[in-house]
């Protein structure tokens, strides 16, 4: 019995971990898609897509997948016509919570968002209820080996960009939303193109809570991020 209990639990285990990642394959798709769409199809002249690319071939997807989603995003009738939308509101415990979603029906996504904040209690609300809590960053991350804590550095002083953080995870660039596109054209020019390079909300008045009550604030951001519709999550959330 032993045996085939744990043989269910590794078919149990692979088939989550299989459907996550068909998740996340979605996710990406769908950046690709609207990247495509709103700029040009070449990544050599569209630095969304180009990141976009980036960050799903780091997630092992293939050169195959990627170029079909190009394609559909050029072609006439093909695919969805998906839209940016930013939804905020509080979370358990006062929590300010901003998530960001590509959807093709904003009622459908607001609704779902709407009934997972009240179950987790919190409010959803208008937009920039929260987002005053917040700052908007240009963001670009490099994988450790790529250079010296001192070369990446440099290279971010000489790129005009207000701060880098180095550590055994990889380096950390940010920058005003209005010095972004430069220090990341002078960065790839130099490091070739990052893991990640886009704008994210950052917190500036960080609240602290207990482990306890922030695993009912992680609950809710957990249910946030299974959401097909959501592509990233941002929350003022500290924890003791």
């Amino acid at each position: 019995m032993a045996g085939h209990s744990h043989a269910k639990n590794v078919m149990h285990r692979k088939a989550a971990q299989g459907a996550k990642k068909a998740q996340v394959f979605g996710k990406l798709i769908r950046e690709i898609t609207v990247s495509a769409k709103i700029g040009l199809p070449d990544p050599a002249a569209n630095p969304r897509l180009r990141a976009a690319m980036k960050a799903a071939l780091t997630a092992n997807m293939t050169r195959d997948t990627i170029d079909r989603a190009i394609k559909r995003a050029v072609t006439a009738g093909q695919g969805e016509d998906y839209e940016e939308v930013r939804y905020e509101g509080y979370g358990p415990h006062g929590i300010a919570i901003i998530a960001e979603a590509l959807t093709d029906n904003r009622n459908r996504t607001g609704g779902d968002l709407r009934s997972m904040f009240a179950k987790n209690g919190g409010t959803l609300g208008e937009t920039n209820s929260v987002a005053f809590q917040f700052e908007r960053k240009g963001v670009l991350r490099y994988k450790p080996d790529i250079a010296s804590a001192d070369a990446m550095l440099e290279a971010v002083i000489e790129a005009g960009a207000e701060d880098v953080e180095s550590t055994e995870d990889g380096h950390e660039v940010s920058t005003s939303v209005e010095d972004f596109a430069a220090v990341r054209d002078a960065l790839e020019a130099r490091f070739g193109t990052a893991e990640a390079a886009r704008l994210e909300w950052w917190s500036t008045n960080g609240l602290q809570l207990d482990e306890e009550r922030a695993k009912d604030v992680m609950k809710l951001l957990d249910m946030l991020d299974d959401h097909d519709d959501i592509q990233n999550i941002y929350a003022n959330l500290a924890v003791e």
